[in-house]
């Protein structure tokens, strides 16, 4: 038989490398494992709890009440416990979240129950139909509830997750 051997550049012949063994692997393994055992560990021990920003809503609320073409619905007797997340006022043509001008003059208010369940209110009175299918996540219809003496329309999300309220009124609807 005829063997070859590999020659270096500075004319050493090269040795032939011996095989891969068990412990061979295991040590590899071992390399990429624990580093990503020591991350794994690292990250997942961040503690899941955000703070909540509770926000100040009774002053936007003013506003809102003084520039808006229709009457701003907001809650009087809130619940112990529930924290104000979300307020929000803007006026049809300002800029909006993405910086675009809104479509609608636009009321949201939202807030965490003890339980931190998210509820919120979003009153527009423009492009309506685009505005019920955001906030209900195209929610189909579920039934009618009467409170004091209007009827709102319950909406149900596909999923079953987001359950709605629609009181559509010739001024805004919520």
């Amino acid at each position: 038989a005829i063997g070859f051997a590999a020659i270096c550049e500075d004319g050493r012949v090269a040795r032939t490398k011996r095989p891969s063994t068990t412990a061979d692997l295991i040590r590899s393994l071992a390399v990429i494992l624990i580093p990503l055992v020591i991350l794994t560990i690292l990250f997942t021990n961040i503690p899941n709890d955000h703070p909540v920003k509770e926000v100040a809503w009774q002053p936007v609320l003013t506003t809102a009440r003084k520039q808006a073409p229709f009457p701003v619905l907001a809650p009087t007797n809130l619940p112990s416990g529930w924290r104000a997340t979300r307020v929000t006022w803007v006026e049809q043509g300002d800029p909006y979240l993405n910086g675009q001008p809104s479509p609608r003059n636009l009321w949201q208010l939202g807030f965490l129950t003890p339980d931190d369940v998210f509820i919120d209110l979003n009153q527009g009175d423009a492009r309506l139909p685009e505005l019920i299918d955001e906030q209900t996540r195209q929610g189909a219809a579920d039934g009618e509830s009467s409170i004091g003496d209007q009827t709102w329309q319950r909406m149900l999300s596909e999923d079953g997750r987001t359950r709605s309220l629609v009181l559509v009124d010739p001024k805004a609807t919520a």
